[in-house]
């Protein structure tokens, strides 16, 4: 498989389906790269956690969680453990969180404390500090070493959390569209900025930054995707898609920071180059609204899921495609939000 070099519109519009896994038994809900091994999680519906090895697009491992299930995924610093958010019986148990071990399908640590569904779940850069955004509306800041939740920050509205690529910074999503950011070490003395997505009010469902901290990528519950400057919090542009009601759609950056890829409410997949403002691909999925979507962190590729899982790679005979649009059969063009 190709590493990643500096990605172009040409290497873009050429990405294909290179692999495709269609063993699963309802919706993948969260999936995650580890950041220096070439391996993927994924947690699904169907209660499963797998583990697969994306260089040669393998699964190497999967296990079944009835009685937590699986719903949101994160690895830890480890190849071979993971945290996994529960969808089952929270009420009884109060297990929201467990971390996993993939190697011998141990639960090494359960963290309680959520009352309701995780809905946000990211590990530190940096240490073994974990976040969780719940719909109980708070964030809990974690340790993997201890099981006692280390912080909490009580907000309004459906939390999203998201750490910069440092670990000195994270974001907290909440209510009316605010975008709070803190200092990990002394979040404790409340935001020392706050942001607000102007004029959008709907719920951001999913933070990342960029790789080298400058941006801000966020996806709202109406399918509207903003790249934000980190520092300001000003618009760099923004794209609205085809609506979803039942799923939310994640976006996601390039390792190079200049593009942005996307699922859609009519099952198409864009990309968008971020300092020329326009769209340099549109891809039919075949997969269904795309709720999860990642790039690898050190690779010329992106997986897309829905019920089915996909790996994305260049395809050079596909390189001088129609930029407008990659496939004959794809749905409508996303609208552009005016700056």
């Amino acid at each position: 498989m190709m590493s990643l070099t500096e990605l172009d519109d040409d290497t873009v519009r050429s990405m294909s389906i290179g692999a495709l896994f269609s063993d699963f038994v309802g919706k993948i809900n969260s999936l995650d790269f580890h950041r220096t091994d070439d391996l993927l999680v994924t947690a699904s519906e169907d209660d499963s956690v797998r583990l697969y090895d994306i260089a040669n697009a393998k699964l190497l491992k999967t296990t079944y969680h009835k009685k937590h299930g699986a719903d949101r995924i994160c690895f830890t610093h480890h190849p071979s453990s993971v945290i996994c958010s529960s969808r089952h019986n929270l009420d009884s148990t109060g297990e929201s969180l467990r971390y996993l071990s993939m190697y011998d399908n141990r639960c090494l640590r359960y963290f309680k404390g959520h009352k309701e569904r995780v809905v946000s779940l990211c590990m530190s850069p940096i240490n073994d500090s974990f976040m969780s955004g719940s719909l109980d509306h708070s964030v809990r800041i974690w340790d993997l070493r201890v099981n006692s939740c280390q912080g909490i920050l009580r907000l309004r509205g459906r939390p999203t959390v998201a750490y910069d690529q440092q670990g000195l910074v994270f974001a907290v999503a909440m209510e009316g569209g605010a975008i709070k950011l803190f200092d990990s070490r002394s979040y404790d003395k409340g935001p020392f900025d706050t942001f607000f997505v102007g004029g959008d009010t709907a719920e951001v469902c999913d933070i990342k930054f960029s790789n080298d901290g400058k941006s801000m990528l966020l996806t709202t519950t109406n399918n509207n995707i903003y790249v934000l400057d980190a520092y300001g919090g000003e618009k760099r542009c923004g794209f609205s898609l085809e609506p979803s009601p039942s799923t939310t759609i994640e976006a996601t950056f390039t390792p190079d920071g200049q593009y942005v890829v996307s699922g859609s409410g009519d099952g198409t997949l864009h990309a968008w180059s971020i300092s020329m403002r326009h769209e340099v691909a549109c891809w039919n999925s075949n997969i269904g609204v795309t709720s999860c979507l990642k790039w690898a962190p050190r690779r010329a590729m992106f997986v897309a899921a829905s019920t089915v899982l996909t790996f994305w790679i260049p395809n050079a005979s596909k390189s001088t495609a129609d930029p407008g649009n990659t496939d004959p059969e794809a749905g409508p063009q996303s609208e552009h939000i005016s700056q």
